[in-house]
C-alpha cells in the first residue's frame, strides 16, 4: 500500500477504493421488540425478486474532501438464461470516466479481484488510460477495502428494520442513505481509518 500512495503522490492523483454489493427487498433485521413472553416478529413482503446492484468508490486525496461516488442499478424481474446480474467491464469504464470528470486530476484505482476486474476489455482500457493507475487487493481481504464500511453503514441505517413495498421504496431508501454518506466526509475518512490504512 506504501507504493500505492507513492504512486498517487507522485501523479497529484486521488486515492479510489471501489467495491460491489448487492440489497434486495428482504433486509437485515438490527433490533425490534415484542410483549415480554411473546416471540418477536417482523413481517416482511414475500416477494423478493428485486435486487439492486451498487458500484461505490471512496476517493481520498490529501488536501482534499473524502468523496464518496456510486452507481445503483435495479434488476426487478426474473433474469433471462445468460443474462449478467451485475456490472459488466463497459460499467466499470463508465464510471471511472465519469469519477474522473467528477475529481479532476488523475486516479489511483484499489480495487478486489472480481473476474470483471481483470476481462481483457478491462486491461485494455486501463494500459490506453493515461490518467488511470490499477492495482488489485489481495484475495480474501475485504477488511482492506474502505467501501466496505460504507455497505456496512448503508446496511445498519437506510437498509435494515424496513419494510419495502416496491423496488422504488428499496431504490428511495439506498439513495437516501447514500447521499448522506455523501455529505458526511467524517464517515468517509472513518472508512479509512477502520482499515487500518493512511
Amino acid at each position: 500500500m506504501a507504493a500505492r500512495g507513492m504512486t498517487a503522490a507522485a501523479l497529484g492523483a486521488w486515492i479510489v477504493f471501489e467495491d460491489e454489493a448487492g440489497f434486495s427487498m428482504t433486509p437485515p433485521s438490527r433490533a425490534t421488540w415484542a410483549r415480554r413472553a411473546h416471540t418477536p416478529t417482523v413481517r416482511m413482503r414475500g416477494w423478493t425478486r428485486c435486487r439492486v446492484t451498487l458500484a461505490g468508490m471512496c476517493c481520498y486525496k490529501p488536501g482534499e474532501r473524502s468523496r464518496l461516488i456510486y452507481r445503483l442499478h435495479v434488476h426487478n424481474r426474473r433474469p433471462v438464461k445468460g443474462e449478467r446480474r451485475s456490472y459488466g467491464w463497459q460499467d466499470f469504464r463508465h464510471m471511472l470516466v465519469r469519477a474522473h470528470a467528477s475529481l479532476g486530476a488523475p486516479i489511483v484505482l484499489v480495487w478486489d479481484n472480481l473476474n470483471t476486474h481483470r476481462t481483457k476489455g478491462m486491461r485494455e482500457f486501463i494500459e490506453a488510460t493515461e490518467w488511470l493507475t490499477a492495482y488489485h487487493l489481495p484475495a480474501y481481504t475485504p477488511d482492506l477495502n474502505p467501501v466496505e464500511g460504507i455497505w456496512s453503514a448503508l446496511r445498519r441505517t437506510h437498509h435494515a428494520n424496513h419494510v419495502f413495498t416496491t423496488p422504488e421504496d428499496l431504490v428511495h431508501a439506498l439513495r437516501t442513505g447514500l447521499r448522506r454518506l455523501q455529505h458526511h466526509t467524517a464517515a468517509i475518512n472513518g472508512c479509512l481509518t477502520a482499515t487500518g490504512l493512511t
